[in-house]
C-alpha cells in the first residue's frame, strides 16, 4: 500500500477502505507521508468526497491516532460544544462557563482559527499567561474542580487532526463536508466528552454557504455521533452577518466579558442562552429547554458565569482580565471608518469582513503564520439599523499601517445601506435542530 495509489484512487472517486484510511491517517501523523502528497488527498477529497462510511472511518481513525481520553470516573454528564467557524463567533468563551456554572462539566477540545474565521485558542491565547495546552491529568483535574476544562490539540489527543486542520487552512479544502464532519468528531471523541452539542453555522460567514449543506453537515455528525455511542445533537444557526460586534482576538475576549458581565451585544447572548438550555437538557440538570433557559438567564445576570470565566481563566495560568482587560494585547493604530449615506443597513458581508480582519493580522493566510492577537475590527451597527451620514460604522485595529491602508479603501463595500426600512429582512438567529429523526425548525 502506499500513497500515490490511494490519491489516484480516491481522484477516481472510488471509496477508499478502512485499511487505506488507516495506513493514510498512521503515516501522516508519524511524518512518513509529506504535506504535499497529504494535500492533494485534500483536494481529491474536496472534489469528490467521501461516503458516510468512510467519513465514519476517518473519524476513528483519527479519534484513534492518539490518546483517548477516559473521563468515565468523573461525576456527572460530560457535554462538549463545537461550533464550525463563523465571523465574531464568540461562543465558547461565554457559553462553556455559563453552562459549568450551572453544574453541567465542558470538556472540551478547541482550534486554532480557520480562514475568515477565528479559533477559540487563539483568542485565549490574548490572554496573558494562559496555557492553552494542558496534560491529560491537569484537563481532568480542572474539570472535576471546576467543571470547566478547555485544552488546545497536543500531541497526545486526536494528532491527526491537529495536523490535518493546519494544512486544510492553507490548500483551500476547509468548506469539505466530510473533512469539516471528521476533524470536529473525531476531536469530540478524544476528549472524552459523554455528550456533544453541534452549533452549525450557515449563510456567508459559514462554511456552510446555505441550509440544505449545514442540515447535510449536521445530520452526518449526528449519525457519527450515535454510531460510536455518544448522544449528538445540532443546532443550525445563521451566519448571514457577524455574531457579535468584535473580530479578532483580544477584542473578542473582551467583548465576551461584556456579555458576562450581563451586557454585550444581544444575538450573542441569545445564542448563548440558546446553546446553553440544549446543554443543561443533555446534562440532566433542567428538564426541558425553557427550565434551562430561565436557569441560566438567572446565572448570567447573577454574575456566577462571569466568576465561572475567570477562575477558569486563574486556572490555566491566565491574568486576571476581569479587573483589568488593559493586560489584553492593544493595537497601536485605530482607523475609524463612517458611513457615506444615510438609511438603514440591510446587509453586512460576514465573510468579507472576516477576510478583511484577517489580513489586519488576526488571521492566518499560510500554514504557521504568526497573528497579531490585537488586531481586528470592531463594527458598530447590525442589519436593520438606522445610521447617519458621518457617523462611525466600524473601527479597525492593527500594528501595521500598510495593512490600515491596504484594506480601509473598500471595507465599505461589506456593508450595504437602503434608504426604505421595507427593504430589509434581519436574519433568523436559530434555523432549527437536528437529532436522529431529522432537521426540525425552528418556530
Amino acid at each position: 500500500m502506499n500513497m500515490i495509489d490511494v490519491i489516484s484512487k480516491k481522484k477516481q472517486r472510488q471509496d477508499l477502505s478502512e485499511q487505506e484510511i488507516t495506513y493514510v491517517i498512521n503515516e501522516f501523523v508519524k511524518d512518513k507521508v509529506p504535506d504535499y502528497q497529504m494535500a492533494a488527498l485534500l483536494m481529491a477529497i474536496y472534489f469528490n468526497g467521501m461516503s458516510a462510511a468512510e467519513t465514519a472511518m476517518l473519524t476513528m481513525a483519527m479519534a484513534h491516532s492518539g490518546k483517548v481520553v477516559d473521563l468515565s470516573p468523573l461525576a456527572g454528564i460530560k457535554v462538549d460544544k463545537h461550533s464550525t467557524g463563523g465571523v465574531a463567533d464568540t461562543t465558547t468563551l461565554i457559553l462553556a462557563p455559563l453552562v459549568a456554572a450551572a453544574g453541567v462539566p465542558v470538556a472540551k477540545m478547541s482550534g486554532r482559527g480557520l480562514g475568515f474565521t477565528g479559533g477559540t485558542i487563539d483568542k485565549l491565547e490574548s490572554i496573558p499567561g494562559f496555557r492553552v495546552n494542558l496534560s491529560e491529568q491537569e484537563f481532568i483535574d480542572n474539570l472535576k474542580r471546576l467543571n470547566i476544562a478547555l485544552t488546545g490539540q497536543t500531541p497526545s489527543i486526536a494528532p491527526a487532526d491537529g495536523k490535518l486542520y493546519t494544512l486544510r487552512d492553507v490548500t483551500a479544502t476547509v468548506d469539505s463536508i466530510p473533512l469539516i464532519a471528521s476533524s470536529i468528531m473525531s476531536k469530540k471523541i478524544a476528549s472524552g466528552a459523554d455528550k456533544i452539542l453541534l452549533d452549525v453555522k450557515t449563510g456567508q460567514g459559514a462554511f456552510m454557504k446555505d441550509i440544505t449543506q449545514a442540515i447535510e453537515l449536521a445530520t452526518l455528525m449526528v449519525d457519527i455521533g450515535h454510531k460510536v455511542g455518544r448522544e449528538t445533537l445540532a443546532v443550525i444557526t445563521n451566519m448571514d452577518q457577524p455574531l457579535g460586534m468584535a473580530i479578532g482576538n483580544s477584542l473578542e475576549v473582551a467583548e465576551a466579558i461584556e456579555v458576562l458581565r450581563g451586557n454585550g451585544p444581544q444575538n450573542l447572548r441569545e445564542i448563548c442562552l440558546q446553546l446553553g438550555s440544549h446543554m443543561l437538557v443533555m446534562g440532566q440538570v433542567a428538564p426541558d429547554f425553557q427550565t434551562g433557559y430561565k436557569i441560566l438567564e438567572h446565572i448570567l445576570d447573577s454574575g456566577k458565569a462571569l466568576a465561572k470565566f475567570q477562575n477558569f481563566i486563574t486556572a490555566q495560568g491566565g491574568a486576571d482580565i476581569i479587573n483589568n482587560q488593559g493586560v489584553l494585547p492593544q493595537a497601536s493604530i485605530l482607523c475609524d471608518i463612517y458611513c457615506q449615506q444615510e438609511g438603514y443597513i440591510q446587509h453586512i458581508d460576514p465573510a468579507g469582513l472576516g477576510l478583511a480582519a484577517m489580513k489586519l493580522g488576526a488571521g492566518r493566510e499560510f500554514k504557521g503564520q504568526a497573528i497579531d492577537l490585537s488586531a481586528g475590527i470592531v463594527i458598530y451597527h447590525k442589519v436593520g439599523d438606522q445610521v447617519f451620514k458621518g457617523q462611525k460604522l466600524l473601527t479597525m485595529f492593527s500594528n501595521d499601517e500598510s495593512k490600515i491602508n491596504n484594506v480601509k479603501e473598500n471595507i465599505v463595500l461589506n456593508f450595504s445601506i437602503v434608504s426604505n426600512i421595507s427593504q430589509v429582512v434581519k436574519p433568523q438567529l436559530i434555523m432549527g435542530i437536528v437529532d436522529q429523526t431529522g432537521f426540525k425548525p425552528f418556530s
